[in-house]
């Protein structure tokens, strides 16, 4: 061989980078929640990331909105590799998860997990409930996550069995972060008791697409809602003492939406530390 049949390293190409999966991540409206902890772990895994928020909600909750959260999250995320789309949206709306998975897959792709972290949670009891409270707390934590079940399930194209990463398939996942707090807490609990329904039909209804579906119950995560008292008698109640983080939580999402995930199917999972109800 001369020196010209050599092959030339300069005009080498380096093979394609695999294709990222997409993660579609609702309740990400805090840099300190469990969304935000669920999108930098899923992003650090090698997911691209889009994810929903609601400013208005913060700001009539006592911690307040966080100014530019979703801009800084978003850089967090794509500085671990992530392509991101964040997506500001009203889940009281019946037609938010067809606007949100428009938008998702136009900016980023079809979307592989659905990780459902939102929540309506304002703390009222059986007799001072309003029909009001009751009726939003419904619409965001059972309707809004059922519809966006209902949408993944509609468009989902991946192949039964293929895995998380592969160009053009993937395993579905969806995980859904839920709560057995009732007393005192009447809409919250009841509405994410029903969410926890939902979840288990969709790892039944849409298992012939190769869709698992799990409700992970993540106990009291201190992200700012917390008195003193109220976080002194948690971790006095708790085997491990100490309260819950949102990385404890994002941990065991990042594993069920893993290859190494795929045979958790239709569990209610409790990541409390050993806490008692």
């Amino acid at each position: 061989m001369t020196i010209n049949e050599q092959p030339s390293a300069s005009h080498e190409q380096a093979a394609p980078e695999p294709a990222r999966p997409v993660a579609l991540i609702t309740g990400v409206g805090r840099s300190i929640g469990i969304g935000a902890g669920i999108a930098r772990q899923l992003a650090a895994s090698g997911w691209d990331i889009a994810f929903t928020y609601w400013t208005p909600y913060d700001r009539r909750m006592e911690w307040g909105a966080e100014d530019g959260a979703a801009s800084s999250i978003a850089r967090e995320l794509a500085d671990a590799g992530a392509r991101t789309a964040a997506i500001e949206a009203d889940l009281t709306g019946p037609d938010a998860a067809i606007r949100i998975f428009d938008e998702a897959e136009q900016r980023l792709g079809p979307v592989t997990a659905l990780v459902l972290s939102h929540a309506e949670s304002v703390d009222s009891g059986l007799l001072d409930t309003t029909v009001e409270a009751f009726d939003r707390h419904f619409a965001v934590n059972t309707r809004a996550s059922w519809l966006l079940i209902r949408e993944y399930g509609l468009r989902f194209r991946g192949e039964p069995g293929s895995k998380p990463g592969e160009p053009g398939t993937g395993a579905g996942r969806i995980v859904a972060l839920t709560s057995d707090h009732t007393v005192g807490n009447l809409p919250y609990g009841a509405s994410k008791g029903a969410l926890d329904r939902i979840t288990l039909a969709a790892a039944h209804e849409l298992a012939h697409l190769g869709v698992t579906a799990n409700a992970v119950n993540p106990g009291p995560v201190d992200t700012g809602w917390m008195n003193d008292d109220l976080r002194a008698a948690i971790t006095q109640g708790t085997p491990l003492g100490r309260l819950g983080t949102p990385q404890d939580t994002a941990h065991l999402v990042d594993f069920l939406c893993s290859p190494q995930g795929q045979w958790v199917n239709g569990q209610l999972l409790k990541s409390n530390g050993g806490a008692a109800s």
